[in-house]
């Protein structure tokens, strides 16, 4: 009478149903040998064991030096973030804002071209930022729920910009109390990999809220001159 051999699955089985096996049978373990993972070699099952606990030190040394990195990356976006805001709250001008939000953002954020246009502000009504602003461009931006990132695709607000970028963030502006759309940001980077479709949009929705507030302070129309 023959008996049919295991399968490796009902070893394995076996194995994690009786946890005491290699307790009661030290003299297996000690004995037992697999293959070396990158050598034509055996070594015994305690060392392969120790290989593999190297292994996963290891990737977890690597997963915290990324997120030590990250942090650091965040912390210096911060204080960037701050820095502009600050310009943006010291200038005593409201006419100015426009431009400190252009200037600002390219010198914090070191990017390669950025163009702004506003509508339905009073005070800026006959303002450079006013130009170039179509109908289109405005049923654009009302049907933008977030900022859109990603190559220019066509994009007619690219052409506001000094330079064809090959990455391209396109964020809707509102001031605080409005919920139509007072004007556009746009934000050029010639790495493709600036801005692209699959990146999270929470700091570039923080820039467009803080603009948009700043921007606010433009919404009353402009005194008239005595």
């Amino acid at each position: 009478m023959t008996q049919e051999a295991l399968t490796a699955q009902e070893v394995a089985d076996y194995l994690s149903q009786n946890p005491r096996f290699f307790e009661d049978h030290a003299d297996v373990f000690s004995t037992l040998s697999v293959p070396h993972p990158h050598q034509a070699r055996a070594i015994s099952l305690g060392e392969r064991q120790v290989m593999t606990l190297r292994g996963r030190v290891k990737e977890h040394e690597q997963r915290l030096m990324q997120l030590l990195q990250n942090a650091g990356g965040n912390e210096r976006i911060n204080h960037a973030l701050m820095q502009w805001c600050a310009r943006m709250l010291s200038e005593p001008d409201a006419l100015q804002i426009p431009a400190h939000i252009i200037r600002s953002l390219a010198d914090q954020f070191d990017l390669n071209a950025i163009a702004l246009r506003i509508w339905d502000l009073p005070a800026l009504r006959d303002s450079e930022f006013a130009q170039d602003v179509t109908p289109e461009i405005r049923r654009y931006t009302a049907e933008l729920p977030r900022p859109y990132c990603g190559p220019l695709k066509g994009q007619e607000a690219a052409a506001w910009l000094a330079s064809e970028p090959t990455s391209l963030a396109i964020l809707p502006l509102r001031t605080l109390t409005g919920k139509d759309p007072i004007g556009l940001l746009v934000l050029g980077a010639d790495d493709p990999k600036r801005f692209t479709p699959d990146i999270g949009t929470a700091f570039l929705e923080l820039i467009a809220s803080l603009a948009g507030a700043a921007l606010g302070r433009l919404a009353a129309p402009a005194p008239e001159a005595a």
